[in-house]
C-alpha cells in the first residue's frame, strides 16, 4: 500500500488557520491509502493547554478528519489534544478511516520535561490497527524513547511516530526512527513539524523507513511538502522468513 507523510508547519492555539492550511497542502488525492499529519497538527502541542478548549476543539478536529478521510478515499492519522468522558485531558492519536469509522490510541510516554504530564493523562493501551493489508502499531513522539513499550510482539508490520520533535534532538529522531525499524523488522513512518514556536524551532525529517532500516521516501528538511511511499509487504515477509529475528527475541511486558 501507498502512505503519504504530511510534514507542515502549525499556528499554536490557531485551529481555523491550521485546518485551511492543511486542506490546501493535501490538495488533490496522491493515491495513497494512508495519509499521516503530526502530533497535535490542529493547535500545536498543548502541554499547557486548557481542557475545556481542547475538548470543544476536539470534535472539530475529528469532523475534519473524518471529511478528509471521505474526500481522499484514504485513511487519515493525527494527534489531537482531545478530552475524555472523565474529562481527563488525552494527547489521542486518531486512526480515521474513509467511512468515518475510526480507532485511536492515547499517548503512553507523556514529556515531563515540557510539562506534558501536569495536564495530559497517560494511555494504558496498546493498539495496532489493520488497513489495507498492513498492521499499524499507533506512536506518538516521546513514545519514540521506550522501545519496551513498542517491541514488536508479530502483531504488526509498520509503526507509526506523529510528533512535534524540535531541531536540536533531531539526531535522536533520525536515529530511533531507524533503530526501531530495524530491531522490529518492520516498515517506520515518521512524521515530524516544521516552523516555530513559543518554545522550539522544527525540521521534520519526515520518513519512512524499512525493516533494513533503508530509507524509503523523506521530506525535504525544514519544508512543508507531502511525500508518498510505498510499503512493499511482499518484501518484507521475505525478509522475515529469510532472516527471522524476532523468533529469537527477548519477553518483554509493559
Amino acid at each position: 500500500m501507498k502512505v503519504s507523510i504530511v510534514q507542515h508547519t502549525i499556528r499554536c492555539d490557531d485551529l481555523k488557520w491550521n485546518l485551511k492550511h492543511l486542506d490546501e497542502l493535501l490538495g488533490e488525492p496522491s493515491g495513497a491509502g494512508l495519509y499521516v499529519l503530526t502530533e497535535t497538527f490542529a493547535t500545536g502541542f498543548m502541554a499547557e493547554g486548557a481542557t475545556a478548549q481542547a475538548g470543544k476543539q476536539a470534535e472539530q478536529v475529528l469532523a475534519w478528519m473524518k471529511y478528509q478521510a471521505a474526500r481522499l478515499h484514504a485513511a487519515v492519522a493525527g494527534s489531537v489534544a482531545m478530552v475524555d468522558e472523565l474529562g481527563q485531558l488525552r494527547n489521542r492519536l486518531y486512526f480515521v478511516r474513509p467511512d468515518g469509522t475510526f480507532d485511536f490510541y492515547d499517548k503512553r510516554h507523556l514529556f515531563a520535561y515540557a510539562g506534558e504530564n501536569r495536564d495530559y493523562v497517560a494511555g494504558d493501551r496498546r493498539v495496532v490497527v489493520a488497513w489495507q493489508g498492513v498492521r499499524f502499531l499507533l506512536q506518538v513522539c516521546y513514545d519514540l524513547r521506550f522501545p519496551v513499550f513498542s517491541r514488536n510482539r508479530g502483531d504488526y508490520d509498520a509503526m507509526i511516530y506523529v510528533a512535534n520533535w524540535p531541531d536540536k534532538r533531531r539526531d535522536v529522531w533520525q536515529t530511533l526512527l531507524k533503530a526501531r525499524a530495524i530491531e522490529n523488522q518492520c516498515f517506520v513512518v515518521g512524521v515530524n513539524r516544521v516552523g516555530s514556536d513559543q518554545a522550539c524551532n522544527y525540521v521534520g525529517d519526515s520518513v519512512v523507513i524499512d525493516a533494513y532500516g533503508r530509507t524509503v521516501a523523506e521530506c525535504t528538511s525544514a519544508a512543508e511538502q507531502v511525500v508518498t511511499a510505498e510499503l512493499n509487504m511482499d518484501e518484507l515477509r521475505r525478509f522475515r522468513e529469510k532472516f527471522p529475528v524476532l523468533d529469537d527475541a527477548d519477553n518483554f511486558s509493559a
